[in-house]
């Protein structure tokens, strides 16, 4: 890190999914990454102008200068080019780049702060934001976490770890070859010895070539996938539907019982990270919620 140059204070979140992302606050603090001190890398696209004579031949009303501006930041971002902690352009080599006012500019970068993506430190310059995914209505906690918070004792017993080819729907899902290697796992959690979760998870070796070599009995996936693959965007499905004869013998219920099935795909920056289908007895778990008029 160059001299002067620092990182703005690390996120501190509750690990949850979501299909957005954002800057929450919680309990669970992470490290912000520096980028190499090196010179911002410059914006590509077109400048506001260009931008609005493509839109106009194409018929469509063009943004306006600002959300021109604020749009190119967000691609940058949401394609990996600046890491959380990365020091991005500053207000002058925007002005510059997209041949616009200071005013114009200032205006971007602060709905983008607003929005969580952006921190700004006053004599320092703007940083990428450490990002953690959030959701105003659905959160689902670390299992770890959330039977500890309750003054129980977690256990995990790990069924599976292996290595295999993937099929074709499962290879789209993660982003691969179909029959290219995949990571699989199936794991039951426990609340005070009661099955409370069977998890059973495929995972993109890009994304966490170790992934099988954690001990899954003293760490939970999630928490280590979080730690090791940041994930930029999480897409979840909920569903009600009977246990089949595996789940329900991992479980300890009858097959056929009724389960709490969440389906979860995480992705990362520049690659999908993993798909896990969590499967909960429904006489055993809830998912709680808020939201707002």
């Amino acid at each position: 890190m160059s001299p002067g140059r620092r990182c703005p204070p690390a996120a501190t979140a509750t690990i949850i999914t979501t299909t957005t992302v954002t800057r929450p606050t919680g309990a669970k603090r992470q490290a912000v990454t520096i980028a190499p001190a090196a010179a911002p890398a410059a914006l590509s696209g077109p400048t506001p102008a260009a931008a609005r004579s493509k839109a106009q031949a194409a018929g469509q009303r063009p943004l306006a200068p600002y959300a021109q501006v604020k749009q190119h930041l967000l691609e940058a971002l949401g394609a990996g080019r600046y890491p959380p902690g990365a020091l991005m352009p500053s207000e002058a080599e925007l002005v510059a780049q997209f041949g616009v006012s200071r005013m114009t500019v200032n205006r971007a970068l602060r709905e983008l702060q607003a929005a969580g993506l952006l921190e700004r430190v006053q004599g320092l310059g703007t940083f990428a934001a450490q990002l953690h995914p959030v959701s105003s209505q659905l959160t689902i906690r670390d299992l770890h976490e959330e039977i500890e918070s309750r003054g129980h004792r977690h256990q995990a017993v790990v069924y599976l770890a292996r290595q295999e080819p993937a099929g074709a729907e499962l290879a789209g899902q993660l982003g691969l070859a179909p029959g290219a290697a995949v990571f699989h796992t199936q794991i039951v959690h426990l609340d005070n010895g009661l099955a409370l979760q069977y998890e059973d998870r495929h995972v993109n070796p890009a994304a966490a070539p170790e992934y099988l070599g954690v001990d899954f009995s003293t760490t939970t996936p999630t928490r280590y996938l979080l730690q090791v693959a940041p994930l930029w965007q999480a897409q979840y499905a909920i569903e009600a539907a009977p246990a089949s004869a595996l789940e329900a013998r991992r479980l300890g219920i009858t097959s056929g019982d009724a389960c709490l099935v969440v389906v979860r795909r995480t992705v990362g920056p520049s690659l999908p990270i993993t798909v896990a289908r969590l499967v909960h007895p429904g006489s055993r778990y809830r998912l709680q919620g808020e939201f707002s008029p």
